[in-house]
């Protein structure tokens, strides 16, 4: 029997064109050029939600301090003095005998409330100033300088201490200080940035319209600030921490029995071999609090220069 060898099965192959593989490789490329700007514009999202986050975590409980705290911060209780943290003092007790977590909430109300006031008072005050120098230029700006050359030439903390010294140590002194120190620096950054937008066109095109200096200043000038407010504000709340807990420390700010987290530091620091947690936690507060403020200010400001810059772009390929 003869066998009849069978042919083999022929295989063929489809050539791909050129011009698909370049296309495919476009389209990934393209694709990813997509993704990664997104990606960071998440990230950066994600960098101004989570220290805001913390910081409004710390503003509710300093503004519920009342209802949450489960004692009276200046009720005294000598039997239990410097007590260990225990279910009914869930961070022991200061030598008189107060419930720490009670003067952690309220001093926290207070140290969070004399930042924020302080803040507030030099950002509206170097806003005044800063724009007034900068739109009306000539004398008013020369003098208006040279007032803020002497006042920078003198260190804040130097010219804080030295108001302080004149009236004398107190809350409501500690906040004349702070805002009679602070808002020098504020002015100058304002006033560079009056100069700046007073050169653009549509401040031009509103006094050739025949606009009128506080309608200009008001409706043109100073909402364009907006941004660079938040985010001097926002640093500068963590620095103003950062003083009021300092001060307060030395006893030059709030004064006893009032809670403080500065005071609390300053009545804890000599047991602090024994009792730790007493100083652990308002530190603790203070430096979490100032941490997130800057990381705050900073994730803003690079927030803004990135979609100016996008919309700047976008603008130019208009």
């Amino acid at each position: 029997m003869s066998s009849t060898s069978l042919p083999a099965a022929a295989t063929t192959t489809t050539p791909v064109p050129a011009h698909a593989g370049a296309a495919s490789g476009w389209l990934a490329r393209h694709a990813d050029a997509n993704v990664r700007p997104r990606r960071r514009t998440l990230r950066r999202y994600w960098a101004v939600g989570v220290p805001g986050a913390i910081l409004l975590t710390f503003i509710l409980a300093a503004a519920l301090a009342p209802w949450i705290a489960p004692y009276d911060p200046n009720a005294l209780d000598m039997p239990n003095q410097l007590a260990n943290p225990s279910w009914a003092h869930p961070l022991g007790t200061d030598q008189l005998g107060r419930d720490q977590f009670s003067r952690l909430l309220h001093g926290g109300r207070v140290t969070l409330a004399m930042s924020a006031i302080a803040t507030f008072g030099t950002v509206v005050i170097g806003l005044a100033v800063g724009v007034v120098a900068g739109y009306f230029g000539g004398k008013v700006d020369a003098g208006i300088s040279t007032l803020l050359t002497v006042l920078l030439a003198l260190p804040s903390l130097l010219l804080t201490l030295a108001i302080l010294g004149i009236l004398g140590p107190g809350t409501s002194t500690l906040l004349i200080a702070l805002i009679g120190a602070g808002w020098v620096g504020q002015a100058r950054i304002f006033r560079a940035s009056i100069l700046s937008l007073r050169e653009q066109l549509y401040v031009d095109a509103a006094i050739s319209l025949g606009a009128s200096t506080p309608r200009i200043l008001l409706r043109h000038l100073v909402p364009n600030l907006a941004t660079t407010v938040v985010v001097i504000a926002t640093l500068d709340l963590g620095a103003n921490i950062l003083t009021v807990t300092s001060l307060s420390f030395l006893g030059l700010g709030v004064q006893p029995p009032t809670a403080d987290w500065g005071t609390m530091l300053n009545d804890a620091r000599q047991y602090f071999g024994q009792f730790p947690w007493l100083v652990i936690a308002p530190g603790l507060c203070i430096t979490l609090v100032a941490l997130v403020s800057n990381l705050l200010g900073d994730a803003i400001r690079d927030l803004v220069d990135v979609r100016g810059a996008h919309g700047a772009t976008t603008k130019a390929k208009g």
